[in-house]
C-alpha cells in the first residue's frame, strides 16, 4: 500500500480486515528527509471500532540504526477507549518493543530496564519462548494464537536468542561501531566455508559439513536478497526459516 507523502495520518478501504498481528512498514529512502524514527503504528477499524498499536521506536533510513528500509512491526489489541485516551496510548512506552527494536538490556519479565539479564535469567527467557512454541503446536488448531507473535514479539524466541549473542559484551559499542549480531553471523559463514575446503571426508566431519552447508546457504539467501531489510530484521528472517526447518 503506497502512503502519500508527508502525512502521518491515512483512511484506506479494505474488503475484510481481520485481526492484525503484524504490519510491515518501510520507505524509498528519498527525500530531504530520508531518516524516519517511527515511534508505533496505530490502525484503527472504523466498523468494529478496533485499534491495534504496534510498537516500533527504531529509526528507517540508510546509515542510521541497523541501516534498515523496512521493518516488520508486531502489533497489540488495544482496549476501548476515548479519542483522548488513544492519543495518549500512541507514544511507546520502553517496555513496549516490536521484533526488530533494539533489545539489547533486557528480557522484561526478568530484569529491570536498565538492568542485563544474567545467565540463568537469559536461559530461563529461552525456555519460557520454546514452551509456549511447544503448547502452541499442543493446542488444536483452531485455539491456537499466532505463532509469528511467539517467534517474534515482545519475549519470543528471537528476542531471547538475541541475548544470548550480546551476553558478556560490556558495551554495545566498540571502536564508536555499533555491533549487530548479523556480523558475527557472517564472520561464522566465512570461517565455516574456509574450514569446510580442509576438512577431512570422514562420516561425522561429512555430518557437520551438511548442516554447515544449510545454515551458510539460508544466511548467503538472505543477505542477497532484494530487500531493504537491516541488520536486526535479517537476524530475525534467520531465525524463523531454522525454526521452520528443523519443524520439517
Amino acid at each position: 500500500m503506497q502512503i502519500p507523502k508527508n502525512l502521518l495520518e491515512m483512511t484506506f478501504e479494505c474488503q475484510n480486515l481481520g485481526k492484525l498481528t503484524t504490519v510491515q512498514i518501510g520507505h524509498d529512502n528519498s527525500g530531504l528527509l530520508a531518516k524516519w524514527l517511527v515511534d508505533c503504528v496505530m490502525v484503527r477499524n472504523e466498523i468494529t471500532g478496533h485499534t491495534y498499536k504496534f510498537p516500533c521506536g527504531r529509526w528507517l533510513g540508510k546509515g542510521v540504526d541497523d541501516g534498515s528500509l523496512e521493518r516488520i512491526l508486531i502489533g497489540e489489541l488495544l482496549p476501548s477507549s476515548s479519542e483522548e485516551d488513544l492519543g495518549k496510548q500512541c507514544r511507546t512506552p520502553p517496555q513496549q518493543k516490536s521484533p526488530t527494536m533494539a533489545r539489547k538490556l533486557s528480557i522484561t519479565s526478568l530484569t529491570g530496564k536498565n538492568t542485563k539479564p544474567n545467565a540463568g535469567q537469559i536461559q530461563e527467557g529461552i525456555g519460557e519462548a520454546v514452551n509456549n512454541i511447544v503448547k502452541h503446536f499442543h493446542k488444536p488448531e483452531k485455539e491456537r494464537g499466532s505463532l509469528t507473535v511467539l517467534l517474534c514479539g515482545e519475549n519470543g524466541l528471537v528476542m531471547a536468542l538475541e541475548q544470548v549473542f550480546h551476553h558478556g559484551f560490556k558495551s554495545a559499542r566498540l571502536f564508536h561501531k555499533n555491533v549487530f549480531i548479523w556480523d558475527f553471523i557472517e564472520k561464522a559463514v566465512a570461517y565455516f566455508e574456509m574450514t569446510d575446503q580442509i576438512e577431512d571426508n570422514e562420516d561425522n566431519v561429512l555430518l557437520q559439513k551438511s548442516s554447515r552447508k544449510t545454515f551458510c546457504h539460508y544466511v548467503s539467501a538472505i543477505s542477497t536478497a532484494p530487500r531493504n531489510i537491516g541488520k536486526d530484521g535479517k537476524f530475525q528472517i534467520l531465525i524463523c526459516f531454522g525454526t521452520r526447518y528443523v519443524e520439517i
